[in-house]
């Protein structure tokens, strides 16, 4: 009689939690990155290559979720109450470590109740113009053309919040100019806005500007980093256009619910660091102006939370408020 009851133990005792598969068996579905942005903007053009990767070294699909609204916060909070089972992760950006100065009564806090995965890119910010509205072709020319006309310039962000909108009032800060803040619910729809000319300006990630650039729809003043970018050899930093000290990267990253099991977080941050070598990969982070970044777990976790404590400076500098 002892034998059952000593087996039935160690069953008990080896079988996972109830909704916790083991990281050997995982994953037997598909999974789903919430994506807090409108489909087509900078987000996408890094997630979905890398879900298609995920893809064929998971064994399962890999779908994106596009969740838009508030700068990323609606998406972020929706992501953060899902079930910890390791079918749902949360594919953000820098913007979510602004959101805590910006967003005063946010329903998640993105240190505490995310586990940190790891970088997937790290895109530097580029200056762009529709040439039909701005004639600039410099920087400076375009410095001189939004004083002579103080508050007629527009600037198109991806929302209230994002990399994007504190580029732009840095900008302004360091500038002294004084250009208005148009925000949308992602970069896709502030990019077809600035195509279609309904805006001036914008301080974007370069893996939305890129292709339009390339096709030369927009037109590029600089790149916001401390060196060019091997994909616009030819475009100067900001610092070489005359503008020091204003560096901006969009960077994006995969963050897990707290409480998906420690195991699974392991095997998907060993997923994303090889999907990142993979030649399509690094080739489409080439195309996007983007390195392919090593910052996974602890690490990473780290960078999130001097983030979160740098760009809180710039909003009260800047004195950013909700439009």
């Amino acid at each position: 009689m002892r034998i059952p009851v000593i087996l039935a133990g160690l069953i008990a005792i080896a079988a996972p939690a109830h909704g916790q598969a083991p990281a050997q068996s995982w994953p037997q579905k598909p999974i789903m990155f919430v994506v807090p942005f409108a489909a087509g903007g900078g987000t996408d053009a890094f997630a979905r290559p890398l879900a298609q990767q995920l893809d064929g070294q998971l064994g399962q699909r890999v779908l994106i979720e596009n969740r838009a609204g508030a700068g990323g916060t609606v998406g972020a909070s929706m992501a953060s109450k899902a079930a910890p089972d390791g079918y749902t992760f949360f594919l953000g950006a820098a913007h979510h470590t602004i959101a805590p100065a910006i967003y005063p009564k946010l329903d998640y806090d993105i240190e505490k109740d995310f586990i940190p995965i790891g970088l997937i890119a790290q895109p530097p910010q580029v200056i762009v113009v529709n040439p039909k509205r701005v004639a600039a072709k410099t920087l400076k020319e375009f410095i001189d053309f939004v004083k002579a006309n103080p508050g007629k310039a527009t600037y198109a962000s991806a929302g209230a919040g994002t990399t994007h909108h504190l580029a732009g009032e840095l900008f302004k800060l360091q500038t002294g100019t004084d250009i208005l803040h148009v925000p949308y619910r992602g970069a896709g729809p502030a990019m077809g806005d600035m195509v279609a000319g309904q805006v001036d300006v914008m301080f974007d990630g370069l893996g939305t500007s890129a292709s339009q650039i390339s096709g030369g729809t927009l037109h590029a003043l600089a790149v916001a980093a401390p060196k060019r970018t091997p994909a616009f050899p030819d475009l100067p930093t900001s610092a070489e256009a005359g503008l020091q000290g204003f560096e901006v990267s969009t960077w994006y990253a995969i963050w897990a619910p707290k409480g998906t099991p420690a195991d699974i977080v392991a095997r998907m941050t060993q997923e994303l660091t090889k999907a990142l070598q993979a030649p399509s990969i690094r080739e489409a982070w080439a195309r996007n102006g983007s390195d392919i970044p090593n910052l996974t777990g602890e690490k990473f976790g780290a960078f999130v939370k001097d983030e979160v404590v740098r760009w809180g400076k710039v909003v009260k500098d800047a004195g950013v408020k909700l439009e």
